[in-house]
């Protein structure tokens, strides 16, 4: 069949994986420095708007430069791991007052099912703004779930994943006044280890942008780089940023159980969210100037917290009145007030990728204040049956999903559950006759200000009564002809047997694709040994073009998203899954007949049955060891 000539001419044995570049030492010259990145606050928007060329183009050289290649090797990063300086995996901020939160574990009833919570809307009943409902929405979505502990190891686990359970992801809140937590409206970083907030700042009512006697809050999200550029290099930029998208749908997942709704405060600039979380006061002070290549040093700068997004979180159907310019002004008043603790230090060394830093300049976000804030109505996800869910709520779903390490390369998936999953993966969930998926309406995508821009390529291995193949998720079917015009010419663009209607699924091509999976993904197994495999396709160089450079990062928060609820439906049913950051990018593209900068792979999904390592011991998340990891 001519499926086999999908597969990659490669060479046997495999080609061995070329060494990483070594980071060379910082040199006391400065022939070869640049000046440190700083924060454009004070420019004015037309001065931003004539960069973004430069910024689009920083944003596609990092994108090439750390991609991984069948044949030419590997993005750089270190050459082994350096445990002496892992990056302890919590930030705390020393001599920050604490506010505890409560620990209230999933009880029968207090949530509702993981199936409702799509199908229903509201999905819950609004709970009201307090200490309780604060403290579940935190323990539900960014807390830790797990001890694990072998041998001398012991490490933690958390509600949301992470690429290689590094954890860049650091969130903070900003509330109106939460007896008994606080009597006036407050500031705080969210303390995953002992499920606390450390009081950053109060905010005197003139201050506070939120108005006495509103039940809506803000949640914001920042990336400390270094904690995974310390295992990955300078692909670490990517998969921060793959954390941001799942740590996004973690709460909004949590929120929706609580009758909450969750929306991207977009129209906010990084100078906004700079001032919101008081890093003028947090950060350590850097150099001004840096190489411009890798080096290893000293460099406490490089610990410090990357603004990433604000959400905002407030009752179904209650959406509060955001006006951005003057959200934007009262966040600027923040460089007035007290702020309390100083981050504790997370490394003694530390190696400096230099492109990481270059690009997260390049694609900050100026203010667009224009857009103005809304929000989405909400649709439910379509339904085939409940009984193809395991009978759990969403807070035990939640707190029980893991990464699976290994699978087992026999578990068999019904066909009826893999279209099901596929239909809680689609933006704009169940539409009328006539119209097409692409807005972003359904849970947890419509906490995104933006049209799906990604897509799926699946590798199906075992789905009973269906043909073993290549297939392909269209998720904004407004992409449908691009997507079609730029592949391969010969795929069939088939519906397959038995597929829903409302489901934009296609058959490119059938024939055993195992072998092709794992090689596309680092020739690892897993990605051969589930149910199926698949790749996040995404809209990439057309929405950079057009909506500006700081789309890079979204995108791959569209990712993150979309892969959270791979997680959630994989446990729903009663098996496993996983995120894959390591796969050859552009042999992803050439399998497909892509070329060019149209459409780009960003992320990789597996979904089996899982293998348990028996030498492992779980403890209770709380209370963990009294140890650091």
């Amino acid at each position: 069949m001519w499926f086999h000539s999908l597969r990659l001419p490669l060479p046997f044995p495999y080609p061995p994986r070329p060494p990483p570049a070594t980071p060379r030492l910082l040199r006391t010259t400065s022939s070869a420095m640049h000046s440190l990145p700083t924060s454009a606050h004070g420019q004015t928007h037309e001065h931003q708007a004539k960069l973004d060329p430069l910024n689009q183009r920083q944003a596609i050289i990092y994108h090439n430069q750390t991609k991984h290649s069948l044949t030419s090797g590997y993005a750089r990063g270190p050459r082994g791991l350096d445990w002496a300086n892992q990056p302890n995996p919590f930030l705390r901020f020393l001599s920050s007052p604490l506010l505890p939160l409560l620990h209230l574990s999933p009880q029968p009833g207090d949530s509702p099912s993981y199936y409702s919570l799509f199908s229903h809307s509201p999905p819950a009943p609004p709970q009201p703004l307090s200490h309780s409902t604060l403290s579940r929405l935190l323990y539900d979505s960014l807390s830790l779930s797990a001890w694990k502990t072998t041998g001398f190891s012991t490490w933690s686990l958390r509600v949301n994943p992470s690429s290689g359970n590094l954890h860049p992801t650091e969130a903070h809140v900003l509330c109106p006044p939460l007896p008994p937590l606080s009597t006036e409206p407050f500031l705080a970083h969210y303390s995953p280890k002992d499920h606390t907030l450390e009081l950053r700042a109060y905010v005197p009512s003139d201050h506070a942008p939120i108005p006495d006697g509103e039940s809506f809050f803000f949640l914001a999200l920042s990336s400390i780089f270094w904690r995974e550029a310390w295992k990955y290099g300078e692909r670490a930029f990517r998969y921060c940023n793959h954390d941001i998208g799942h740590a996004i749908a973690a709460v909004a997942i949590a929120a929706a159980s609580l009758g909450w709704d969750v929306r991207l405060l977009d129209g906010l600039g990084h100078d906004d969210l700079h001032c919101f979380l008081g890093l003028d006061s947090a950060n350590p002070s850097s150099p001004q100037q840096l190489p411009d290549r890798p080096v290893r040093g000293r460099f406490p700068w490089i610990e410090s917290q990357h603004p990433d997004c604000v959400l905002v979180i407030f009752p179904f159907g209650r959406p509060p009145a955001i006006e951005y310019q003057s959200l934007s002004a009262a966040f600027s008043g923040f460089s007035s007030l007290k702020w309390m603790g100083k981050p504790n230090s997370l490394s003694k060394d530390h190696v400096y990728w230099d492109i990481i830093y270059r690009t997260a300049e390049a694609v900050k976000k100026p203010i667009t204040a224009g857009e103005g804030f809304s929000v989405n109505p909400l649709h439910p996800s379509a339904l085939i049956s409940e009984n193809l869910y395991k009978k759990i709520s969403v807070r035990e779903l939640v707190r029980k999903r893991r990464s699976a390490v290994d699978m087992d390369g026999v578990q068999v998936m019904e066909r009826n559950t893999f279209y099901q999953i596929l239909l809680h993966c689609l933006p704009s969930g169940q539409l009328g006759p006539g119209e097409k998926q692409g807005k972003q309406f359904a849970l947890p995508f419509r906490t995104m200000t933006w049209d799906a821009e990604v897509h799926a390529v699946l590798f199906v291995h075992r789905v009973k009564d269906l043909l073993p193949g290549l297939f392909f998720l269209v998720r904004n079917e407004e992409h449908f002809d691009r997507l079609k015009m730029a592949m391969n010419s010969e795929f069939e663009w088939e519906r397959p047997e038995g597929c829903p209607d409302g489901l934009p699924l296609y058959r490119l091509a059938t024939g055993d694709c195992v072998e092709l999976a794992k090689q596309l993904s680092c020739h690892q197994d897993i990605a051969a040994d589930g149910c199926f495999s698949l790749g996040m396709v995404a809209h990439f160089e057309p929405v950079l073009r057009e909506k500006n450079a700081w789309m890079y990062p979204r995108l791959f928060w569209e990712t993150g998203v979309l892969g959270q609820i791979l997680y959630l439906e994989a446990h729903a049913v009663g098996i496993s899954a996983t995120g894959i950051g390591c796969y050859f990018d552009d042999d992803v593209h050439r399998v497909l007949g892509l070329k060019g900068l149209e459409f780009q792979s960003l992320y990789h999904f597996t979904i089996g049955s899982p293998v348990l390592d028996k030498r492992i011991m779980s403890l209770p998340a709380y209370p963990g060891p009294g140890i650091d990891a």
